[in-house]
C-alpha cells in the first residue's frame, strides 16, 4: 500500500493511475479500517514544495473520502488546519498549479466540515429520499441549515471545475495531452459530487417551498439559479470533451431550471445519473491485456516453432519424456523453464480475468444500487403523490367543512339580525297597538256610558208606557162604566183610544227593537273588551319584563358609575400621593443643586486658593537669595510665556461660561490650576533668565513679573469673593504677559545678529547654561535610578541599574570636561588679549567666540536629550538604539567643543592637556553607555526564545516565508532611512554653514 500511494502521487504530470488509486489504496482503507498508513506516507510527501505532487494528492485524498472507507474522515479530521495552511501558502501563486492546488485543498476541507456536520451522509453522497428525509429529520429549520450547507458545498466544487477549464487552452486538444489529463482527471469526482448535490438540492427546496412562503425563499432561489447555469454549461463543455468520453458518460440538465412555485413541477424532475462504463473503469488496465496478448500469441508462435522441430506427439504431451530419445538435459531445462513462464503468464491472466469480474461486479452492484435508488425514489414519488393527494383530499374536506360552519354562521347571523328587527318591529307594533288599544278602550267607555244612559232612557220611557197603560185601562174601566151613559160619546172616544193605542203599541216595539239592538251591541262591546283586557294584559306582562330588563340595565348602569367613582377617586388619591411625591423630589433635587452650587463654589475657593499660594510661592522663591545661581534662557522664557498667554485665553473662557451656567465649574477648574503652574514657572523662569541678562533689561523684567504675580493674585482673589467673581478680570494679567513676552525677544540670542560687545557676555551664559543642564540632567538620573530600584526587581532592575549608571558616569564625565574647557578659555583669553578686555578679545575673535557659543549648546541640549531617552528607557516605552544613538550625539558635541577650543590654545598649556584627558573621558563613558545598552538589549531580548519543536513542516514554511518577508522590508526601511539620514546631515551642513558665515568666508 506504501508503494502503490508513492506511486499514485509522484511528481510527473501525468493522470493518476486507477489501479495505483483504487485497489491498493482505497480497498486498503477497508481492509484496516482507516486511513493510518495513507496519512503517514502522505506526511513524509513534500507537499508545499511541489505543486503536481500536491494536485496528484488532493485527487488521491478526494477518491478515498468518496470510495474509501468511513473511518477515512474521522482520521482526516485532525489534519484539517495543515490543509487549511497549505492552501493560503498554494494561494499565493497565479500562475500553473498554484491557484488550483490552493481551490482543491478549499474544497476537501469543505467537503470534510459538510460530512462532520451531516453524519448521514456517506462520502459518496448516495442517499435514497427516505434517507435524505431523515438527514433533516423532518424539521424545516434543519432543511433550510442543509440546503445552505449543500450551495456552499456545490459553490466550491463549481469554483474548482471553473478554475481548472480557465487554467487550459481550449483552442487545442489538451484532453489528450499528459499534462491535460493530469488536470481533468479530478474532474470526475467534481462531477459525481455535483450531480447529488443539484438533485438532494432540488429536492429540498421543494420541501421548503411546501412549508416555508415565497418570499423567505427567495434569497435560495436566486442561488440555486445562478449555480444551474453554471453547472449545466460546465457539464456541456465537459462532455465535448475526448477525455470524458471513455471515462464517464455525463448528464445533461434540463433546458430550464425548475419552478419551486409550483409543486407539481416535483414530479417533472429527473436525477441526474452518472455512468461509468464499464470498459472505462481502468482505462491504464489496456496496456497490460495488450501484454497478455502479445504473450498469448508469442506463445503460440512458439509452440507452432516447437512442434515443426519436435513433432506433434511431444507438444501434445510435453511431459512424456521417455519418448524424446534425442532430447538432452538443457533442451529440457528450457522446457521446463517456458512452461513455468507460460504458468506464471496464465496465472497473471488469470489475477487480471478475477479483477476485471472483480470491477465488473462492483459495477453491476453499484448499477443495482442505483437501479434500486432509482426504484426506491419512485416509490417514494408515488408514495409523496399518495400523501399529497390525501393531504389536498384532507384539506378539501376541511376546506368545506369550514365552508359550510361559515355558511352555517352566516345564516345563524342573519336569522339573529331578522328576528332583532322582527322584535324591533314588533315591539313597535306592539307598542302602536297599545296605543291603540288604550285610545279605543277609552272610546269604548264613552260609548257604554252613552249606551247605559239610553237604556235607561228607553226603560224610563217603558215605565212611562205601563204607568200610562194602566191609566188607559183605569180609563177604559171608567168609560165602560160610563158607556151605557155615553154610548156616542164612547164610540168617538174608543175609536181615538184605538188609534192612539196603535200608535203607542208601533213606537213600543220600536223601542223594543232598539233595546234588543242596544242588548246585542253591548254583548259585542263586552266580547271586545274581555279580548282588549287579555291583550291589555299581555302588554303589562311584557312591559313588566321591560321594567325588569331596564331595572336590571340601571342597576348593571349603576354598578358601572359606582365602578368609575371608586376608579377616579383611587387615581385621584394616586396623583395627589404623586403630585407629592413630586413636590418631595423637587424639594429633594433643590436643596441638591443648592449643596452642589454650595460645593462647586467651595471647590473653586479651594482651587483659587491653591492657586494664589502657588503664584505668591514662585514670587517669595525670587526674592530668595538661593535662587539667584539660577540661570535661564529667553527662549525657555518665551515657551513658557507663550504657554501661560494660551492657557490665560482658555481660563478667559471658561470663565465666561462659568458665569453663563453655575454648573460648567469643571471645565475652569484645571484651567485654573494649569494657569497658576504655568505663571508661576514663567516668573520664576524671568528671574533666572534676569540673572544672565544685562542690568536694565534684568530690573525690567524682574519688575515686570512681580506685577504679573500681583496681578494674578489680586485675579485668583477676586475668583475666590461670590461677589467679586462676575468682576473679575485677567486682561491686566494678559498684559504683563505681553510686556515679559517683549523683553524676551529683546534678550534672546540672534546668532550673527549678536553685536560683537555681547559675544563675551553670550560665552559665559552659554557655558553656565549648559553646566545647569549637565546638573540637572545628573539629578535626574538618581531620580529616575531611586524609583527603578523602588519599583523594579530582577532583569529589569539589573538592565537600569546599568544603563543609568554608566549614563551617570557620562554626566560626570561631561562636567569635568566643561570645566576643563572653561579654565583652558580662560587661559587663552589671558593669554591673547594683552591690555584689551575679555569682551574686546571676543568681540576680535568672533568666529571662533561663536563655535565655542554652538558647541555648547550642543553639549547642553545632547545631555537632556539623553535623559529623556534613558527616562523612556527605564518606562519600557523607549528604545535602547534611541539611547546609544544620544549618548554618541553627545560624544560628538563633546568632541566639537574641544576642537573649538583646542584653535586658539598653546600646544604646551597644561590646560589642553587636561581637557584633552576629559575628552577621553567622555568618550570611554559614551562607549561604557553604548557597551551597557547593548548587554541589557541581549540580556531583554534572551527571553523571548525561539522554539520550533511543536511546529509542523508547512508552519515552519510559512514562518520562513513570512521571516523572508520581514527581512526584505526591514532591508528596504534600513535603506530608506538611510537615505534620509544622509539628506539630513546634508541640511544640516548647510543650515550650519549660513549660521557660521562659511559662504562669506568663501
Amino acid at each position: 500500500q506504501t508503494v502503490s500511494i508513492n506511486k499514485a502521487i509522484n511528481a510527473q504530470e501525468v493522470a493518476v493511475k486507477e489501479k495505483h488509486a483504487r485497489t491498493p489504496c482505497i480497498l486498503g482503507t477497508h481492509h484496516e479500517k482507516g486511513a493510518q498508513t495513507f496519512w503517514s506516507v502522505v506526511n513524509r510527501l513534500p507537499l508545499s514544495g511541489n505543486a503536481v505532487l500536491c494536485w496528484k494528492f488532493c485527487h488521491v485524498f478526494h477518491k478515498l473520502l468518496r470510495d474509501g472507507h468511513s473511518n477515512v474522515l474521522k482520521d482526516s479530521v485532525r489534519y484539517k488546519n495543515e490543509l487549511s495552511d497549505m492552501s493560503r501558502m498554494w494561494g499565493h501563486l497565479s500562475e500553473g498549479y498554484g491557484q488550483l492546488c490552493s481551490i482543491y485543498l478549499k474544497l476537501l476541507r469543505t467537503k470534510m466540515e459538510f460530512h462532520t456536520k451531516n453524519p448521514r451522509f456517506p462520502g459518496n453522497l448516495q442517499m435514497s429520499d427516505r434517507q435524505l428525509d431523515e438527514a433533516g429529520e423532518n424539521d424545516v429549520n434543519n432543511f433550510f441549515q442543509l440546503t445552505v450547507e449543500m450551495f456552499d458545498y456545490l459553490e466550491c466544487e463549481l469554483n474548482l471545475f471553473q478554475t481548472v477549464f480557465s487554467s487550459l487552452d481550449m483552442s487545442r486538444s489538451v484532453s489528450v495531452t499528459a499534462a491535460g489529463q493530469c488536470r481533468l482527471a479530478p474532474l470526475i469526482q467534481v462531477i459525481l459530487d455535483c450531480s447529488h448535490l443539484y438533485d438532494y438540492t432540488v429536492k429540498l427546496l421543494f420541501k421548503l417551498h411546501s412549508c416555508l412562503p415565497a418570499d423567505t425563499l427567495q434569497g435560495h432561489r436566486d442561488r440555486f439559479l445562478e449555480q444551474f447555469r453554471k453547472l449545466k454549461d460546465l457539464f456541456y463543455r465537459s462532455s465535448n470533451l475526448q477525455y470524458f468520453k471513455r471515462l464517464i458518460q455525463i448528464p445533461q440538465l434540463p433546458e430550464n431550471p425548475p419552478n419551486f412555485l409550483r409543486a407539481s413541477a416535483l414530479s417533472e424532475h429527473i436525477s441526474p445519473v452518472v455512468v461509468i462504463p464499464a470498459e472505462a473503469s481502468s482505462p491504464d488496465s489496456e496496456p497490460i491485456t495488450d501484454l497478455v496478448e502479445m504473450d498469448t500469441a508469442s506463445q503460440s508462435l512458439f509452440d507452432n516453432k516447437f512442434d515443426d522441430i519436435f513433432g506433434s506427439s511431444f507438444s501434445c504431451d510435453p511431459f512424456n519424456f521417455n519418448s524424446q530419445n534425442g532430447m538432452n538435459k538443457d533442451d529440457k531445462d528450457r522446457l521446463i523453464e517456458q512452461l513455468y513462464g507460460e504458468i506464471a503468464a496464465l496465472k497473471e491472466e488469470l489475477e487480471n480475468f478475477k479483477a476485471e469480474s472483480a470491477r465488473g461486479a462492483v459495477q453491476l452492484r453499484g448499477r443495482a444500487s442505483e437501479l434500486e435508488a432509482e426504484l426506491a425514489e419512485q416509490q417514494h414519488l408515488k408514495q409523496q403523490a399518495q400523501d399529497e393527494s390525501e393531504f389536498l383530499r384532507t384539506e378539501l374536506e376541511e376546506l368545506k367543512k369550514q365552508r359550510e360552519d361559515t355558511e352555517k354562521a352566516q345564516r345563524s347571523l342573519t336569522e339573529i339580525e331578522r328576528r332583532a328587527q322582527a322584535n324591533e318591529q314588533r315591539y313597535s307594533k306592539l307598542k302602536e297597538k297599545y296605543s291603540e288599544l288604550v285610545q279605543n278602550h277609552a272610546d269604548l267607555l264613552r260609548k257604554n256610558a252613552e249606551v247605559t244612559k239610553q237604556v235607561t232612557v228607553a226603560r224610563q220611557a217603558q215605565g212611562d208606557v205601563e204607568r200610562e197603560k194602566k191609566e188607559l185601562e183605569d180609563s177604559f174601566q171608567r168609560v165602560s162604566e160610563q158607556a151605557q151613559r155615553k154610548s156616542q160619546e164612547q164610540a168617538e172616544v174608543l175609536e181615538t183610544l184605538k188609534r192612539e193605542l196603535a200608535a203607542s203599541r208601533q213606537e213600543l216595539q220600536v223601542l223594543q227593537g232598539t233595546l234588543e239592538s242596544s242588548t246585542q251591541a253591548g254583548a259585542e262591546q263586552n266580547t271586545r273588551i274581555s279580548s282588549l283586557e287579555q291583550e291589555r294584559d299581555r302588554l303589562s306582562r311584557a312591559a313588566e319584563q321591560h321594567g325588569e330588563d331596564m331595572a336590571a340595565l340601571r342597576a348593571e348602569l349603576q354598578q358601572l358609575r359606582d365602578t368609575l367613582r371608586r376608579e377616579q377617586e383611587s387615581s385621584r388619591t394616586e396623583l395627589e400621593t404623586l403630585q407629592t411625591q413630586l413636590r418631595d423630589k423637587e424639594g429633594a433635587e433643590q436643596a441638591l443643586q443648592r449643596r452642589l452650587a454650595e460645593e462647586q463654589q467651595s471647590l473653586l475657593r479651594g482651587t483659587a486658593r491653591e492657586a494664589e499660594r502657588m503664584v505668591q510661592d514662585a514670587l517669595a522663591r525670587m526674592e530668595d537669595p538661593a535662587h539667584i545661581s539660577c540661570t535661564g534662557s529667553a527662549d525657555c522664557l518665551l515657551s513658557r510665556t507663550l504657554a501661560a498667554s494660551e492657557c490665560l485665553e482658555r481660563l478667559r473662557d471658561a470663565h465666561s461660561k462659568y458665569l453663563s451656567d453655575g454648573t460648567a465649574v469643571g471645565s475652569l477648574l484645571p484651567c485654573l490650576a494649569l494657569f497658576a503652574h504655568l505663571v508661576s514657572d514663567t516668573l520664576l523662569q524671568g528671574s533666572a533668565t534676569s540673572h544672565v541678562a544685562p542690568v536694565e533689561p534684568a530690573d525690567r523684567l524682574l519688575e515686570l513679573c512681580r506685577q504679573c504675580g500681583s496681578e494674578a493674585m489680586s485675579y485668583l482673589s477676586a475668583l475666590q469673593d461670590p461677589g467679586t467673581v462676575a468682576g473679575a478680570d485677567c486682561s491686566l494679567v494678559t498684559a504683563c504677559l505681553g510686556r515679559i513676552s517683549a523683553i524676551g525677544e529683546e534678550l534672546r540670542p540672534r546668532g550673527l545678529d549678536v553685536k560683537q560687545e555681547e559675544l563675551g557676555d553670550l560665552v559665559d551664559k552659554e557655558m553656565a547654561a549648559t553646566a545647569a543642564a549637565i546638573e540637572t540632567a545628573s539629578a535626574r538620573i538618581e531620580e529616575m535610578l531611586s524609583k527603578s530600584r523602588a519599583g523594579d526587581t530582577g532583569v529589569k532592575l539589573e538592565v537600569n541599574e546599568r544603563i543609568l549608571g554608566s549614563c551617570t558616569g557620562l554626566m560626570q564625565a561631561i562636567h569635568v570636561l566643561v570645566l576643563a574647557s572653561k579654565d583652558l578659555q580662560r587661559e587663552i583669553v589671558e593669554s591673547g588679549r594683552g591690555a584689551a578686555s575679555p569682551k574686546e578679545f571676543y568681540a576680535k575673535n568672533s568666529r571662533w567666540t561663536e563655535g565655542l557659543i554652538s558647541a555648547s549648546k550642543a553639549v547642553g541640549w545632547g545631555a537632556t536629550v539623553m535623559v529623556d531617552a534613558a527616562d523612556l528607557v527605564v518606562q519600557g516605552k523607549g528604545t535602547f538604539e534611541e539611547l546609544m544613538v544620544c549618548s554618541r550625539e553627545i560624544a560628538a558635541s563633546t568632541a566639537q567643543l574641544v576642537a573649538a577650543s583646542k584653535v586658539k590654545a598653546d600646544k604646551d598649556s597644561a590646560n589642553l592637556c587636561k581637557l584633552q584627558q576629559a575628552s577621553r573621558g567622555v568618550n570611554q563613558a559614551t562607549a561604557g553607555v553604548v557597551a551597557s545598552t547593548k548587554a541589557g538589549r541581549s540580556q531583554v531580548e534572551e527571553k523571548d526564545s525561539m522554539d520550533f519543536s511543536s511546529m509542523t513542516l508547512t508552519q515552519i514554511k510559512r514562518q520562513e516565508m513570512d521571516s523572508q518577508v520581514r527581512v526584505l522590508e526591514l532591508e528596504n526601511q534600513l535603506q530608506k532611512e538611510r537615505q534620509k539620514l544622509g539628506e539630513l546631515r546634508k541640511k544640516h551642513y548647510e543650515l550650519a554653514g549660513v549660521a557660521e558665515g562659511w559662504e562669506e568666508d568663501g
